[in-house]
């Protein structure tokens, strides 16, 4: 695996980390543990920027090169890991802080 795939599946494994790591954060929220969840946060913001370099890589080689008319599925598939795990990151926040909020 070379090239576009291997940078694709660069992606999909950092961002599916970060993801994961903001699913469990809202778990440890629920528990009462908010310092876990904060340190989860941030472990997800730290997959999430590398997933988010790779991808920038591809937009600055495909600038570059202007290899732009054929799409792959496994780019696409990264592409939609990235911005899903965008949301959930969002959707965390909001759950931390109202098991904050339900907390006190």
């Amino acid at each position: 695996m070379e090239g576009l795939e291997l940078t694709a599946f660069e992606i999909i494994s950092a961002v599916g980390t970060a993801r994961s790591c903001y699913i469990e954060s809202i778990q440890k929220a629920k528990e009462g543990d908010f310092e876990g969840a904060k340190k989860l946060i941030t472990e997800g913001d730290e997959m999430f920027v590398q997933g988010h370099h790779a991808h920038a890589e591809l937009l600055t080689h495909e600038a570059e090169h202007g290899q732009g008319s054929a799409v792959s599925l496994i780019i696409l598939h990264a592409e939609d890991q990235l911005m899903s795990a965008e949301g959930f990151k969002t959707i965390a926040l909001e759950f931390i802080d109202l098991y904050k909020r339900l907390a006190k």
